[in-house]
């Protein structure tokens, strides 16, 4: 009959049988940082992926100075007085010209709003786009550019057309933005308009314009 030390002995034995082998530090499992996917390089960044909060913390950084130096604009000649005195009679008339928008497009910059009208002209450079591949990536760079939350040139679109710029980014097309654009040159019109036809800039124009015709005369 066993001692009751050996009992003890037969009891405890299969208990420590059946524990796994303690891990020694060269079995310690490898740590995964929680939310974290293999890069997928996608455009839309809308995973925690390390590239994506790369370019986040790039963009981020930009915001601050959202100005930056003024591109080349369109070229165009010096506008006549009477093409400067159209702009006043209708906003297409304005935005048909390329003077016209050149001029307005300063005077959005002083207004801090400049992104609307190179959006606007993007778009209008997408559309004349004939070659899927281009489209493709004009239409990637305008999302990135324009439509992205992260982007310090995000234009101010309502969730419906949000949504339906998501949709069509599966399958780009030379109209991805068309209802975009549209949205955009309305808000143009309603706000930006009425101020630039008071603003001092304008207004030199018409005086300039002015002074020379009556000089010529």
């Amino acid at each position: 009959m066993p001692t009751p030390h050996e009992a003890e002995k037969q009891h405890t034995g299969p208990e420590e049988a059946d524990r796994p082998p303690s891990m020694t530090s060269h079995d310690v499992a490898p740590q995964v940082a929680p939310g974290r996917n293999p890069c997928c390089l996608c455009w839309c960044c809308c995973c925690s992926c390390s590239w994506n909060e790369e370019r986040r913390r790039v963009w981020q950084a930009s915001r601050e100075s959202k100005l930056q130096p003024l591109p080349g604009c369109e070229v165009c000649a010096t506008p006549s007085h009477e093409e400067v005195q159209s702009w006043a009679q209708s906003f297409d008339k304005l935005m048909h010209s390329p003077a016209g928008r050149s001029v307005f497009r300063a005077f959005l910059r002083t207004e801090y709003s400049e992104e609307n009208m190179l959006f606007w002209l993007a778009c209008e450079d997408l559309k004349a786009e004939a070659n899927q591949h281009v489209v493709d990536e004009k239409a990637r760079l305008i999302y990135e550019d324009y439509v992205s939350i992260l982007s310090p040139k995000e234009v101010s679109l309502d969730s419906r057309v949000r949504e339906g710029i998501n949709k069509k980014m599966q399958e780009p097309s030379a109209h991805t933005f068309d209802d975009a654009q549209l949205q955009i040159y309305t808000l143009m019109h309603r706000d930006s308009y009425p101020r630039f036809l008071s603003s001092p800039t304008y207004r030199a124009l018409l005086l300039r314009g002015a002074s020379q015709s009556s000089s010529e005369s």
